[in-house]
């Protein structure tokens, strides 16, 4: 089994990455085809955080490297601005491992 890591991607109407009028009823038709090619090239869809206001979003997937993201965005035919691989850093991620 391949390991798995984060990934985050980030999208902004201000550089094109993200439609400029996207609603709600919009991004749950989409999202089905983006989930159908993060699985075709074996990314995890954790979750995605939408400003729709704003005009920007934030993905959290998993995936065996940041090039598999790359071509899930490309088969869904959605441009992004970043893929960053990230680290967990809550409570028990991180604090928790300090020394007493």
């Amino acid at each position: 089994m391949q390991t798995l890591r984060f990934f985050l991607d980030t999208h902004d109407r201000r550089s094109g990455s993200f439609p400029a009028q996207l609603t709600p009823a919009a991004f749950e038709a989409f999202y089905a085809t983006y989930e159908a090619a993060c699985f075709a090239e074996g990314v995890v869809p954790i979750r995605t955080h939408v400003g729709y206001a704003d005009g920007r979003a934030f993905c959290l997937n998993m995936a065996p490297d940041a090039d598999a993201v790359r071509r899930a965005h490309e088969r869904a035919g959605l441009p992004f601005d970043e893929i960053v691989e990230v680290q967990m850093a809550g409570p028990g991620d991180t604090f928790f491992r300090r020394p007493a």
